[in-house]
């Protein structure tokens, strides 16, 4: 059976569809076949992100290994209660025909509440959950007084994790494994940052994540979008000299492999 890795929150920006491009490229080059699915129907930059990977390979004849995706389309029915069943059933023939044929599946959830990223929160055997490191983005998981910094309670995307967790339970399928990615950390110690850290120190013990850290702010990450690369092809592809803020980048996506821990897979970046 595949492992099937989400990437979800409910904010835009986070870098969702980046991470898990890398994630993505990072196994393939490690010799795994890997299913993708981009539930984000309107903006869908992962799969602008292959399409443009394909046309590079294209352009300039390099072999780049690439991931089998599965695209999924809103249902048009007026009826909500068909919508869903539709929905449903399209997500499901799509996760079928991918685990036969795939060790991972990465599925992308648009930074919005849709049945589809309901239903991926619930196959997920792996959610990561990139954020800005700031106490907007924090909000996405829990409420804070403002004056002493305390965690008052979850907000609905924590809820909403939940009740996947539940649903998981359930069907007996094996615990979530919730990650929290601190992306786009500054470099300097501030009070933000501090606050931020303890904040969700407090938190992952409480609702039960593991957080570590995610991608620094770098220009790399946005330039390679255009030519659907990543940081674990550029020395393949010979397209530019490795700096050594690339080189720091390129270990952080290492790292990232490393704390997914994900089972069964042995990482050759």
């Amino acid at each position: 059976m595949s492992h099937i890795i989400v990437f979800g929150n409910e904010k835009g920006g986070s870098g969702k569809s980046t991470t898990a491009m890398h994630v993505m490229t990072a196994l393939v080059r490690s010799g795994y076949p890997v299913g993708l699915i981009d539930l984000d129907l309107r903006q869908q930059s992962l799969k602008r992100y292959l399409e443009n990977r394909q046309s590079y390979a294209d352009r300039t004849d390099t072999a780049l290994p690439m991931p089998i995706s599965a695209t999924l389309q809103q249902s048009e029915t007026d009826s909500l209660r068909m919508a869903q069943a539709e929905e449903e059933d399209r997500f499901a023939e799509a996760l079928g025909e991918l685990e036969a044929r795939c060790d991972y599946i990465v599925i992308d959830c648009p930074g919005a509440h849709t049945r589809y990223a309901t239903m991926a929160h619930s196959a997920a055997d792996t959610l990561i959950t990139p954020m800005n490191d700031s106490l907007i983005d924090f909000d996405l998981l829990a409420r804070l007084d403002p004056e002493s910094g305390r965690v008052l309670g979850p907000s609905v995307y924590s809820e909403m994790v939940w009740k996947a967790r539940q649903l998981r339970a359930k069907a007996g399928l094996e615990p979530l494994d919730w990650l929290v990615l601190r992306n786009r950390m500054a470099s300097l110690e501030a009070r933000n940052r501090r606050k931020v850290g303890s904040a969700l120190g407090d938190l992952s013990r409480r609702i039960g994540f593991r957080l570590v850290p995610g991608f620094g702010e770098r220009v790399i990450f946005r330039d390679l979008f255009l030519n659907g690369l990543t940081l674990l092809d550029l020395k393949e592809v010979g397209s530019r000299r490795l700096t050594l803020s690339n080189i720091s980048a390129r270990q952080e996506v290492r790292d990232l492999m490393a704390a997914l821990n994900l089972p069964g897979a042995a990482i050759r970046i």
